[in-house]
């Protein structure tokens, strides 16, 4: 039903919020936010609640969101995603036009994280794990055999503290705001200890220092590298394992679900798990001294040499370059970031690649004693903000919009049955 009585003929056509909602394809309170980002007007009922919109206005974004998530261009381009989380442009990155690097370096992770995610700061913001959901999903990762990978651990806490969460399903944004706020934290608490006692209170880098590394009592500057690399790497525009999740947020999955779907795809070695070939690279040249036999046999056997290079940044990858700074700060870094400097100068004779952020954390894992996977932890629970950031915001659009096309290329039907 209408918010006013049907228009004379050849007058302008209005929509209630409701019919405007059903048009778009998505919820009442995004068309309130298609309002604020001046994609549509709206006039305020006379002599009631609730607004109207010009039909012609909201079929023209119906049209235009349509064509904009069909998924590629006319011309066979990659697929994107209309996005206003994270930029990418002349070897910088921004998080909502903020400098990301800035933000990374003057405030925490869990700070940024909720900038991320609202566009607000609130300075000293920390996350707390409800304890129900640290107990259940401490118990089901302690059942996984000993070898079980980071991811392995991390999406198991997932699923389980989702089963604790009987309003999982609440998609508003108040709703995913709480879990993000939950979840993060309850990833980390489930992590088993690094030979000491676990750290369940004070800044999340804390906590998860003491998951990842046998040293005990940490230094700050140690310390401020590991929070750093969290906010550095929360999110960075549509990674593999980002659109992952944006195409589960689609089909209107709920945030645990989400984020497992993240963590489902940075196991391989081309994503999450970068840092860790870095890292047994980076160990390999420690133990030679010198990194020309090292690069020598990882060209011979026909591998990529790790932690060099960016397709998103044709010179310094700015996540590196921010993390190699502060590692410098920290006395006990330096082999390995002479190491490092070691492995880049002798690639470079031959491709002048620079250093990217996988090799940066492999300087800060190996130098405070941390196992080889344990940047592909750091990555998997820094990233875990982002994926929220984006599951987010594909609420708010039209659902299934993540459905592209097959272009075929079997057989000419009809074919006969198989024999």
């Amino acid at each position: 039903m209408r918010d006013q009585e049907p228009a004379p003929l050849g007058a302008e056509r209005r929509l209630s919020t409701k019919e405007a909602a059903e048009l778009l394809g998505v919820k009442p309170e995004t068309v309130y936010a298609y309002v604020s980002r001046g994609q549509l007007s709206s006039r305020r009922v006379t002599g009631g609640r609730g607004s109207t919109f010009d039909a012609r206005e909201v079929e023209a974004l119906a049209r235009r969101n349509r064509r904009e998530s069909a998924g590629s261009s006319p011309s066979g381009g990659e697929l994107s995603v209309r996005t206003r989380i994270t930029l990418i442009e002349s070897d910088r990155y921004y998080y909502r036009g903020v400098d990301a690097v800035d933000l990374a370096m003057r405030h925490t992770y869990e700070e940024v994280a909720e900038w991320l995610w609202t566009g607000r700061m609130r300075p000293g913001n920390t996350f707390t794990a409800p304890a129900a959901s640290v107990a259940v999903a401490r118990r089901a990762v302690d059942a996984l055999p000993e070898h079980a990978a980071p991811t392995d651990l991390l999406r198991v806490a997932t699923i389980a503290a989702a089963t604790a969460d009987p309003l999982r399903f609440d998609l508003s944004e108040d709703a995913v705001l709480g879990t993000a706020r939950t979840l993060i934290p309850t990833l980390v608490a489930a992590l088993p200890p690094a030979g000491h006692d676990r750290r369940d209170e004070g800044p999340l880098a804390h906590r998860l220092w003491s998951r990842l590394s046998p040293r005990k009592n940490p230094d700050e500057a140690s310390l401020r590298a590991l929070d750093t690399a969290l906010a550095l790497l929360l999110d960075h525009d549509l990674a593999a394992s980002t659109l992952a999740v944006r195409v589960a947020a689609s089909a209107r999955a709920h945030a645990y679900a989400a984020v497992s779907a993240g963590l489902g795809v940075i196991e391989g070695p081309l994503h999450g798990a970068a840092s860790g070939l870095a890292h047994r690279l980076l160990v390999d040249v420690l133990d030679q001294g010198d990194a020309a036999p090292v690069i020598t046999d990882e060209l011979r056997a026909g591998r990529r040499i790790p932690g060099l290079g960016h397709r998103l940044y044709p010179g310094e990858d700015p996540r590196a370059r921010a993390l190699f700074g502060l590692l410098e700060q920290i006395p006990r870094a330096e082999p390995a970031l002479l190491a490092a400097r070691d492995i880049v100068e002798t690639t470079a004779r031959h491709a002048p690649l620079h250093a990217n952020v996988d090799l940066a954390l492999a300087v800060l894992t190996t130098s405070c004693g941390m196992p080889p996977t344990a940047g592909e932890t750091i990555f998997a629970v820094a990233r875990t903000a982002g994926w929220i950031a984006h599951a987010l915001e594909e609420y708010g659009e039209r659902p299934l919009r993540m459905r592209p096309s097959g272009l075929y290329a079997g057989p000419k039907p009809p074919q006969p049955l198989p024999e």
